[in-house]
């Protein structure tokens, strides 16, 4: 299906509206002005001023309004990548991406997602202000979020901090609890989407493809066609983006949970107010009850130990 969009004036906006009034769905999309269907083309208009025209006369409709298509720039070529070469126009493919969150977090558990997304919805996840999660607050991520769940297909994985600790002391990196995590939740979305296929699997890079691979190397299913690794990915493709806006929506929501067992607001990241959060719940709830809270070999547990009294 080809896809072309374009930018247009408010005053344009309203014009073909006007111009589409009896080809009007009734259906708008979050974000749009209105939906129309002809023969050959799809056309939705949206509040930013973007107008997507979808189907085999996309092009030509779109050029009946005299605007050049909006340019996008080739984000494939800022980003990092191990394995095999991304695909010059990944950005514009249907695409499971991946990404994960509350790795460097002391308080609260591991959350991996994968996602789908056709290339036909991209418009309507950047209408959405779709971006990578570090670029967003925590009430932007859940409005995105709870929208992103109404209609793409997806796979929520959570490593709560017990296993995580059980998992670490037994020798186990941090590197292969994410392999495993990925591998599992890229196969889910894949079996969700059955018999569709994807264009291409990227995951959000956090080891080389070699590595990555060799701690799936004792799993019975291991997802290796048309995957992908790069840094950045978010900037790659939305896919990744929303995986890592579910995947921090999820984090939150956990958190959250755990705030309400410790009886006061857990914070995030590895920094000295979590230090002090930490030998707060010690002096509370004693040291047994720190595995279900935190991930233990941080050096964060014996500082907050010291802060606390506990040699």
């Amino acid at each position: 299906m080809q896809n072309t969009v374009i930018l247009v004036s408010a005053s344009t906006m309203q014009k073909m509206k006007q111009s589409y009034q009896n080809s009007l769905t009734g259906k708008v999309p979050p974000g749009a002005v209105f939906a129309a269907k002809i023969p050959g083309c799809s056309i939705t208009g949206y509040k930013s001023g973007k107008v997507l025209f979808q189907g085999p006369t996309a092009e030509t409709e779109a050029s009946k309004w005299g605007q050049s298509p909006e340019k996008k720039p080739d984000a494939a070529r800022r980003a990092k990548s191990s394995g095999n070469p991304l695909p010059p126009n990944i950005g514009q493919l249907s695409v499971i991406g991946s990404d994960e969150v509350g790795t460097g977090d002391f308080f609260g558990p591991i959350t991996v997602v994968s996602c789908y997304v056709e290339k036909g919805q991209l418009p309507l996840l950047k209408e959405l202000g779709v971006k990578d999660s570090k670029g967003l607050t925590d009430s932007q991520i859940a409005g995105i979020a709870k929208e992103l769940l109404t209609f793409i297909p997806y796979s929520l994985l959570i490593l709560p901090n017990e296993k995580y600790n059980r998992l670490q002391q037994s020798g186990m990196s941090q590197g292969k609890m994410k392999a495993l995590l990925h591998n599992r939740a890229l196969y889910n979305t894949a079996q969700k989407i059955a018999p569709a296929k994807p264009d291409a699997i990227l995951i959000d890079q956090f080891a080389e493809a070699s590595t990555y691979y060799r701690y799936l190397q004792n799993e019975k299913i291991v997802m290796r066609d048309g995957v992908y690794f790069s840094t950045k990915g978010e900037s790659v493709h939305l896919a990744v983006a929303a995986a890592s806006i579910l995947a921090r929506y999820a984090f939150v929501r956990e958190l959250e949970k755990l705030s309400k067992k410790a009886g006061f607001v857990l914070p995030k990241g590895a920094g000295a107010q979590v230090d002090q959060a930490a030998a707060r719940l010690i002096k509370e709830k004693g040291m047994a009850a720190l595995p279900h809270f935190v991930k233990l070999h941080f050096a964060n547990t014996e500082k907050a130990k010291r802060i606390a009294g506990i040699s």
